[in-house]
């Protein structure tokens, strides 16, 4: 199921080239789909399902990540969500001006927390390489003793 909605991303991103380049309402059989702020109702959903289309597949790679860096992805996708908001809150005058400083709060603990981890993680990078020359040394030594 996943890999389907994955292999339907790009059509899922381009369906706005069926919405009128020029109608401010599109009449689908979804419903009545207007325009909100947006010059047409291509525009919007232009915007929407670009936006849509990125905070899926960035929820699917947070999702299904088993790296330790995976909150990381949770910046972006904060991001997504913000401005995604945005284009369905039509009334916001400027959708991705602004984002970046809302989504700020969430972001910084998720940035600082990852800068520490890095930090950790670099500290025992040190000793495990010490540890590997040591163990390779070792097999090194058991090897030619055999021979």
């Amino acid at each position: 199921m996943l890999s389907l909605f994955l292999i339907a991303t790009p059509f899922l991103f381009y369906i706005y080239k069926y919405a009128p380049a020029d109608g401010k309402e599109w009449d689908t059989f979804f419903g009545l789909i207007d325009s909100g702020g947006f010059g047409s109702v291509q525009a919007y959903m232009h915007a929407l399902f670009t936006k849509i289309t990125f905070v899926s597949l960035t929820g699917i790679w947070f999702l299904t990540s088993n790296n330790w860096w995976k909150y990381a992805i949770l910046v972006p996708l904060t991001m997504f969500l913000f401005q995604l908001s945005g284009v369905i809150n039509y009334k916001i005058q400027y959708i991705d001006e602004f984002d970046f400083w809302y989504s700020l709060p969430a972001i910084l603990p998720i940035l600082f927390f990852l800068i520490y981890i890095s930090y950790r993680i670099s500290k025992r990078s040190i000793s495990s390489d010490d540890l590997k020359k040591d163990v390779d040394e070792e097999i090194k030594k058991i090897l030619s003793d055999d021979l």
